[in-house]
């Protein structure tokens, strides 16, 4: 099953800022794309790196490359010079479609900051808008909808081939390429619109997510299937996108638990969105609980996902079905009939029973064909009975559904359990004096512990006592050795939000108890 063949068999429509667009105009504008990706030397296999906000381009170009055998390399607008760098080398893509401006955005500064020589497959850049766009390579303007070009010479088409390319979270080495196909794109998105029933006369979608993630690209490839309406933000603000929700009368929504809290506050409204349905959110701030319930108390039906770059977004899903706590729980149930979820005890190698915290391992129809170029970290990523590592830490549930827990890193191996962050974090948050809380893994004197950092309400707790009610709560080996105050968390921001540095957490922690040592060390 192709992208085009998942996208033709029904009735998209868009609306970009306020301007709807046809299935038919659709159509139009995937084979005028097509036909100037080809005038411009695009063919089979070529890469097309694709460095836009939401707008009708970012998606023409991907059907498009589709059509001819090209593929998309989707580039983040959040980055910058060494990030674009290092897509654009590690992709060997030959053409580079770039907005010409957004906002406070210097595309053309940023790309100042590249220098050619490190790019030896760019040959040129296109630039979609108007204004000045001066860079160190050859560049035209995206004229595609303006200007008539020979019709593309379409070739028989390879579904399984690479057709679009994710990026993975950054190491030191910088992120790895995640491919698609065709195939598995549109399998998914299938998958997604059976699994949530949508329907093209009664639902609709406000896009919200870029579409260079697999966040908003599997929301949007998911509602084309469907034939449903999708109302499209270039970028996400909350004032636009509660306009949207309200006046448009939403009924799915997909995004982090960030840009729900800013639409909710913008209004007093008790039940502002009563045509909502499904409004599905990746979990990234403390207190995410406690937001879902107040935003369930207004009629704002929150549901936990799963996903990632390897598996697509929207894998899986808190059913609306199920009880509160486990609908909002990341995690929940497969889209996909055919996904096989299990943990593994990573020091073991055992199967994990349900209930057993374990690393998530997962074969499904939506998994990557591999990264890009990099088939040795592919063979580590993947067990020899097909199914993904994800790296993420969780357990299953008895009626095979499964909760996330933490990504790998930040689980912490505690008496020699495997320890999800959250549950330490759910206890002192309940304590009083507490608004927040953040645990990380320490070490200290030689042993696995964990620290724990709180802002404090109108009245700063005593550590003592929290550490005398966690006492009362949890198991000896999960109360923090340390509890520090602290004014705010560290952040970082991400194309679907904001979200928590546990790293420098951790660093900051290590620091102040080696304080503590060696302010004893002195007075000893």
């Amino acid at each position: 099953m192709s992208l085009l063949a998942s996208g033709a068999a029904a009735e998209p429509a868009f609306i970009f800022d306020g301007t709807a667009v046809s299935a038919a105009d659709f159509a139009t504008h995937v084979e005028e794309t097509a036909a100037w990706l080809a005038a411009h030397g695009i063919g089979r296999g070529d890469v097309v790196a694709v460095w836009l906000v939401n707008r009708l381009e970012w998606v023409t170009l991907l059907f498009a490359a589709a059509k001819l055998g090209a593929i998309v390399a989707a580039v983040n607008t959040r980055y910058r010079s060494a990030d674009v760098a290092h897509l654009l080398r590690l992709s060997g893509a030959k053409l580079l479609v770039v907005e010409a401006a957004f906002r406070s955005i210097d595309f053309a500064a940023i790309l100042a900051g590249i220098g050619n020589v490190e790019l030896p497959a760019l040959a040129r850049v296109a630039v979609v808008g108007t204004g000045k766009f001066n860079c160190a390579w050859p560049s035209l303007r995206f004229d595609a909808f303006e200007k008539s070009y020979p019709p593309a010479a379409i070739s028989p088409q390879d579904v399984d081939a690479p057709v679009l390319l994710f990026t993975t979270s950054g190491t030191t080495r910088g992120p790895k390429l995640v491919a698609h196909s065709q195939s598995t794109l549109a399998g998914h998105a299938r998958a997604v619109a059976k699994a949530l029933a949508l329907s093209p006369q009664q639902d609709s979608l406000l896009a919200m997510l870029p579409f260079c993630g697999t966040f908003g690209m599997s929301a949007l490839l998911a509602f084309m299937a469907a034939g449903v309406s999708v109302h499209v933000l270039d970028a996400f603000e909350a004032t636009p996108a509660l306009r949207i929700l309200t006046e448009e009368k939403i009924t799915h929504s997909f995004g982090s638990d960030e840009m729900f809290r800013r639409i909710l506050a913008l209004t007093d409204a008790p039940r502002p969105f009563p045509e909502a349905k499904v409004f599905g959110f990746a979990a990234f701030q403390p207190g995410w609980r406690e937001f879902a319930a107040a935003a369930g108390a207004r009629g704002l039906p929150l549901h936990g996902l799963y996903g990632s770059s390897e598996l697509q977004a929207l894998f899986s899903i808190g059913r609306s079905d199920a009880p509160f706590a486990e609908r909002i729980e990341c995690g929940g149930w497969p889209m996909s009939e055919d996904a096989v979820v299990r943990a593994r005890d990573p020091e073991s190698g055992e199967i994990a029973g349900p209930g057993v915290s374990g690393e998530l391992e997962i074969r499904a129809p939506s998994r990557f064909l591999g990264y890009f170029n990099n088939p040795e970290a592919t063979r580590e990523a993947t067990t020899e009975d097909g199914f993904f590592r994800t790296g993420d830490i969780g357990r299953m549930r008895e009626d095979g559904s499964f909760i996330y827990e933490t990504r790998g890193g930040d689980a912490m191996r505690l008496g020699g359990f495997l320890v999800a962050p959250g549950e330490i974090e759910d206890e002192l948050k309940a304590c009083a004096g507490v608004t927040d809380a953040q645990v990380v893994a320490v070490e200290l004197n030689g042993q696995a512990r964990c620290a724990a950092f709180v802002i404090a309400g109108s009245e700063a707790p005593q550590m003592e006592q929290l550490t005398t009610k966690l006492r009362e709560r949890l198991a000896g080996y999960k109360v923090p050795a340390r509890i520090f105050l602290i004014d705010a968390f560290p952040v970082t921001d991400s194309a679907n939000g904001v979200k928590i540095q546990r790293g420098k957490l951790r660093a900051i922690a290590m620091e102040r108890i080696a304080g503590e040592q060696g302010r004893q060390t002195t007075a000893g």
